[in-house]
């Protein structure tokens, strides 16, 4: 079996070299996507994640190694072409992957569809936070941040990398005023405690810019991919939550968020 350090491999050219500013690595493109931030929207998944999470319903998305090229301008005009489907709450997500290893190239795709006239939302894991984060949080009028866990020790065991630098993009997203959904991926067993959703709760309840959290219950649907690329998969015999499941969790929830969701 393939290891997830095996498709870590650097790509054969930089991400940002001089000659390729302004082009982003995309994995796919999802023409109609609504459940990816307000309203109807263009939904860009980038190639390249660091994170190593154990229920990735994508993981041909993690290698950095693979996607093709776009040119910002490119995608800028499929925008515009889908433009009137947006209506006025939908726009252009990039999601991942993880988007923020592409950070310095997203800041100039979300300045051109703003000058559009173009929503632009990002679904990250906040794995990175720096100048170019935070220049791109500025030109992101939505962030969705994906929290896998709120205790390290079992953000560790579900993704191989620390939940620290996501809630400080979490903290820094607060202090900007900007808005902010959560994201949750309930998966029983690993990351349905009782304690630590109180916990989470407790950590974000006085925000003002988180509108919702959004419950994404675990399911099996990617488990297929791992075996395609010949990856061992982390989770067997580990099933959906239940309704019941859900139920609880929503109920913990809503003590602390103004809007609970189960997408």
């Amino acid at each position: 079996m393939k290891t997830y350090d095996a498709l870590l491999q650097p790509v054969e050219k930089p991400l940002h070299t001089e000659v390729e500013a302004d082009q982003l690595n995309v994995h796919s493109i999802e023409t109609f996507g609504t459940h990816d931030g307000p309203g109807i929207r263009m939904v860009i998944f980038t190639q390249g994640c660091q994170f190593k999470c154990l229920y990735c319903a994508n993981p041909d998305t993690i290698a950095l190694k693979g996607g093709y090229w776009l040119d910002v301008e490119e995608i800028v005009q499929k925008a515009i072409s889908q433009k009137p489907y947006f209506g006025k709450k939908g726009g252009v997500t990039v999601s991942g992957g993880e988007p923020l290893l592409h950070r310095k190239v997203l800041k100039k795709l979300f300045q051109r569809l703003h000058e559009e006239g173009i929503n632009t939302a990002l679904d990250s894991n906040g794995r990175l936070i720096d100048q170019q984060t935070k220049e791109l949080l500025a030109e992101t009028d939505v962030l969705l941040l994906d929290v896998k866990h709120i205790n390290d020790d079992w953000h560790h065991r579900l993704t191989g990398k620390s939940n620290f630098n996501t809630l400080k993009v979490a903290d820094y997203r607060e202090s900007t005023g900007k808005r902010m959904w959560l994201r949750y991926v309930l998966v029983p067993g690993w990351s349905d405690q009782e304690e630590y959703l109180h916990e989470l709760g407790q950590r974000f309840k006085d925000f003002t810019t988180i509108e919702k959290i959004e419950i994404q219950p675990y399911h099996k649907m990617g488990v297929h991919k791992w075996e395609a690329l010949g990856m061992e998969y982390g989770l067997h015999g580990v099933e959906p939550p239940t309704q019941a499941l859900l139920d609880k969790t929503v109920a913990i929830f809503k003590q602390y968020f103004r809007e609970v969701k189960v997408n």
